[in-house]
Parts: C-alpha cells; sequence; structure tokens
C-alpha cells in the first residue's frame, strides 16, 4: 500500500510541473540571442496569477541592457507595481557559456541562474527566496521565452514549490527602437 501511496504522490508531482522541451524550437525563427535582444532599452508589461488563475500582481518593468568590461550582459531592471507588490530593483550579470548556453547572477537569486537557447526560444531556471508578506519562501522559477520578432518577446515564468507549479507570470517585452 506505501508503494502505491508514494507512487502516486511522485506520479502527481512530476504531472504538476512544466513538461516544455526546447528541442521543439530549435528550428524556429527568429533566433533568440539574450545579448542581442536585451542590449538597450526594453519596456515589459507582466502579470502574475495564483494557482487559481486569480491575478495577484500587474506591474511594468524598465530594463537597460549592457555590456561589461568582461563581456557579460548587465540588465538593471526597475518595477512599477499597479497591482501587488514586490522587488522595486534587480540587476543581472549574464554570462555566455559553450552551446548557447548562458548563466547568471543576481542579488535576490540563489546560486546561480542557468538556462540555454533554442532556436526563437530561451528556457532560463533559478531558484529565488520570494517575499510573500512578512515571510519568504523558496521556490524555483521555470522561464520559458519566445521571440516574436528582434524586438518583441513573450516570457511565461512558472513558479513551483515541491515540484507542484504555485504560480505563473505572463510577461510581454518590446526592445526600444535604436
Amino acid at each position: 500500500m506505501r508503494l502505491i501511496f508514494s507512487s502516486l504522490i511522485i506520479l502527481f508531482l512530476t504531472a504538476c510541473s512544466t513538461g516544455i522541451e526546447g528541442a521543439k524550437y530549435t528550428s524556429l525563427t527568429p533566433k533568440f540571442d539574450p545579448y542581442d535582444f536585451f542590449l538597450g532599452d526594453v519596456k515589459a508589461w507582466g502579470i502574475v496569477q495564483d494557482r487559481d488563475g486569480n491575478l495577484v500582481q500587474q506591474f511594468t518593468v524598465d530594463i537597460k541592457g549592457s555590456i561589461n568590461n568582461s563581456g557579460q550582459l548587465v540588465l538593471d531592471e526597475y518595477f512599477e507595481y499597479l497591482l501587488g507588490d514586490g522587488v522595486k530593483t534587480r540587476v543581472w550579470t549574464i554570462s555566455k557559456e559553450a552551446d548557447n548556453q548562458y548563466s547568471g547572477v543576481a542579488g535576490d537569486i540563489l546560486d546561480k541562474a542557468t538556462g540555454g537557447t533554442f532556436g526563437n526560444a530561451m528556457n532560463w531556471q533559478y531558484r529565488m527566496d520570494l517575499p510573500v508578506g512578512d515571510t519568504s519562501y523558496e521556490v524555483k522559477f521555470d522561464d520559458w521565452m519566445w521571440s516574436f520578432d528582434q524586438s518583441t518577446l513573450i516570457n511565461r515564468s512558472y513558479i513551483e514549490k515541491f515540484g507542484i507549479v504555485m504560480a505563473e507570470v505572463t510577461i510581454f517585452m518590446q526592445k526600444s527602437k535604436p
């Protein structure tokens, strides 16, 4: 009986996590390069929905991307909330690794973020202590980004705790014309 119960719990937990496969997007264009897309000014509009689909946050983000002396992509993010509250600023430092792989750090990100590009898509994963009210929860973010053209990007993030998607984030990004 314990084996059956344990198997059902494992099946339930794995069924609740995302199952997106990057290889499906390898041939799709335009090819996404975060160094190209985020260099300069990007405006983003986003929402966060809880497990039941209820809107819990609505925000905008001004992103200023630059390349530092080490060849890393630096993203200065400035958040403004229309609904809810959250982090006001974040600075990402992203490094390009071999074979379309990337790693990055930010002050509120635990360890290191990692990810890779697949044609017009990018997957970015990291852990964060997510503040909620007077406490915080260690969660995993599984971000998927898809480019529509050289200046338009959709980001879909799945926030997981114990392998279960607890909230989803949808962000539309538009790169400023030079």
